[in-house]
């Protein structure tokens, strides 16, 4: 990486940071207490075609602020950055298992999505892989204070390929969580890729409307390492479709626009 565009990437993420999901890399770090089936995206931005390890420099010095963050396929990474004030109006604590008991923000998402997870975890306690869910959504001040403090234990460029910037989390949108197995092993971990629970959410979670966001092989593509444990709610037809196709949801709105 050249000097410069390393001092571009520190200068765009800091004032990110300071103007203050995504997941993280370890979910289990404290956090504060305290229109919907067309696709949408801000404007078509470029996405590497080469698949193998995330890098830090595909962080955008400028991302585009979303049109209408509250669609249920909306895309929101490191191009596209939801608007400073969006929180969704409709989060609910859905009726399933966490690690934690507490009612608290990371435990809610939007209805339509919290009333899929409900199914899906049903589904999964009654074919023997019962899941508990670590964390739902999170707001931009939580975010903010998880990013700097990713930054601050592993320096900015790593904490750019498994944590995102302030506004640019798919866990604002109230549409993501990570879960894990119900006995609260591997939550946020590698480990978890290797577990049944795992391997069925990979067979069975579109059926749902949910999909692993951030798969093996498409690091390059969203720019983040592989999260077996990441469940992004996108409605049962385009969870079904993306599975189908088995792309990520950056190629789909960039197969969408190029059939324009």
């Amino acid at each position: 990486m050249s000097k410069i565009s390393m001092t571009t990437m520190l200068l765009s993420a800091f004032l990110l940071v300071t103007s203050g999901c995504s997941h993280d890399k370890n979910s289990m770090v404290k956090e504060p207490t305290t229109e919907k089936d067309k696709p949408v995206q801000a404007e078509k931005s470029d996405t590497s075609s080469t698949k193998g390890t995330a890098s830090a420099e595909q962080n955008p010095a400028v991302p585009v602020t979303v049109m209408d963050p509250d669609a249920i396929p909306v895309l929101v990474n490191k191009e596209n950055i939801l608007p400073d004030d969006y929180k969704p109006s409709d989060l609910v604590y859905p009726d399933v298992r966490f690690t934690f008991t507490e009612k608290i923000e990371k435990r809610m998402m939007r209805k339509e999505a919290a009333d899929a997870l409900e199914l899906l975890f049903q589904a999964a306690d009654e074919q023997g892989v019962p899941l508990a869910g670590v964390s739902a959504y999170r707001s931009l001040k939580t975010q903010t204070s998880l990013f700097n403090h990713y930054v601050e234990k592993d320096g900015l460029e790593a904490a750019l390929l498994y944590s995102a910037t302030p506004g640019t989390s798919e866990h604002q949108t109230g549409l993501a969580i990570d879960v894990t197995s119900s006995d609260g092993s591997c939550a946020a971990e590698d480990c978890f890729g290797e577990t049944d629970q795992a391997q069925w959410l990979i067979d069975n979670a579109a059926t749902y409307g949910f999909i692993i966001r951030y798969d093996e092989g498409k690091e390059s593509i969203t720019g983040y390492k592989h999260e077996p444990w990441h469940l992004r709610y996108v409605g049962k037809e385009l969870a079904q479709e993306l599975a189908d196709r088995d792309i990520a949801l950056e190629e789909y709105y960039q197969s969408s626009l190029a059939a324009k």
